[in-house]
């Protein structure tokens, strides 16, 4: 009952807040959703410490401690993946192979180890204890960027194809390479001798094609009874079957789910796009209808949780000071990994400049569930004081690039665009 409670809580202020915004902020969607939710997660604050210890107070305490990691790790992050990139093309891979993968693996491992470093240095300047494998975890945790907000955020400003493809082709494949550099440096925080003998390398080795042979292998067989089948919603239920098995396995196989979940979007759509003379229209149609609900559906619950849970950044001593910080290192961090990819990454796409490129591609790098989902899954391995700090740094990076970076960046690319043409 508790959670039916909660799960109707939760639609109704998707419901409440998006009809408000409509009305009357007329914000991008996905960021109305969060800032309004991050003021509400304040008054639920207010309102836990006016009704301690009574009815009300527990309840709200229940809100505020919604667990973000289980609700996407072991829930609904596979079917995000999957929506994200069910409608890409195989052969738009193929034209931007490289600078996808030097983006998505490159500039993620670049950008977790400048940011690990930059925090190591605020550390020791403020005197917090914070070694330095905790801030290459800490790294790791902020360096993906989100594919949520890439394709709910970013999209709507007319990015040019080229770089749109890129910017969500990047996200969509850096959560695995973070996921997979977590587990690497969790392993040096935690002490486990596993991760530690089998290296960096090994970990993103076997994550990685890990998850490429079993995305690859459950998705070919899965489709085999898509093709024949005749009924619309089996073969919803087929795709659902697909990427929630891939991502079990991997999960079992101490695989990367994330990655898997992505390789069964994107073959699915290419053996859909060959064989599409084996599907109607209309089956197509209800098909397609299906995953853009979904995912529209579980990117506003998540980006409602993330603004009621906004509120964990309070617990962090030195808030303002360690959140600013946060923000700045993250930046710089971004840029520089940016900078050093572009070196190999080839030509740069849709006849950007280099600075405007990475200009673009830094305010564009937006933070979300991931991330603070990782930063939770922390709690057990460190001192309450560190847990906190992370966690809530991590709040502020999400929260400043999501809203005002969000809100931001379609001045941002105009400006970049003018010079472009220019």
């Amino acid at each position: 009952m508790e959670t039916m409670a909660m799960f109707v809580g939760v639609i109704a202020l998707i419901c409440i807040l998006g009809f408000f915004n409509e009305k009357v902020t007329k914000l991008t969607y996905e960021i109305a959703l969060m800032l309004f939710s991050s003021i509400l997660g304040i008054l639920v604050l207010a309102g836990v410490a006016i009704f301690h210890d009574t009815t009300i107070g527990n309840v709200l305490k229940e809100v505020q401690g919604f667990d973000i990691h289980d609700f996407l790790m072991h829930g609904v992050l596979c079917f995000m993946l999957f929506a994200g990139s069910c409608h890409m093309k195989l052969k738009d891979f193929k034209q931007q192979a490289r600078q996808v993968t030097v983006l998505a693996l490159v500039c993620t491992l670049l950008g977790a180890a400048f940011y690990g470093l930059l925090i190591y240095g605020a550390g020791m300047l403020f005197g917090l204890n914070l070694t330095l494998p905790v801030c290459l975890m800490f790294g790791s945790i902020i360096a993906p960027t989100d594919p949520i907000a890439a394709t709910g955020i970013l999209s709507k400003f007319g990015l040019p194809k080229k770089t749109s493809f890129l910017i969500q082709g990047e996200s969509l494949f850096n959560d695995g390479i973070g996921v997979a550099l977590f587990v690497c440096f969790s392993g040096m925080v935690s002490a486990s001798s596993a991760s530690q003998q089998e290296g960096l390398v090994g970990v993103m080795l076997r994550e990685i094609l890990g998850a490429l042979v079993v995305g690859v292998v459950v998705t070919v067989l899965c489709f085999l009874m898509f093709r024949f089948c005749k009924h619309a919603y089996l073969k919803i239920f087929i795709s659902l079957l697909t990427v929630s098995l891939s991502y079990v396995l991997c999960e079992m196989l101490h695989f990367s789910g994330a990655i898997a979940s992505v390789i069964c979007g994107i073959l699915f759509s290419e053996l859909r796009s060959r064989f599409s003379e084996f599907e109607e229209e209309k089956h197509a149609e209800i098909f397609d209808s299906f995953w853009e609900t979904l995912d529209v559906f579980l990117n506003s619950v998540l980006y409602v949780l993330l603004g009621l849970s906004f509120v964990s950044v309070m617990r962090m001593e030195y808030v303002l000071l360690l959140s600013a910080t946060a923000i700045l290192a993250n930046l710089i961090a971004r840029s520089a990994s940016l900078s050093l990819s572009t070196l190999v990454i080839g030509k740069i796409p849709d006849n950007f400049s280099r600075f405007g490129f990475v200009t673009l591609l830094t305010w564009g790098g937006l933070r979300g569930g991931l991330s603070v989902a990782l930063a939770m899954s922390t709690k057990d391995m460190l001192p309450e004081k560190t847990y906190f700090i992370i966690l809530g740094c991590t709040y502020a990076v999400v929260f400043f690039t999501t809203v005002v970076q969000g809100l931001t960046m379609k001045p941002v690319y105009n400006r970049i665009s003018r010079k472009r043409a220019a």
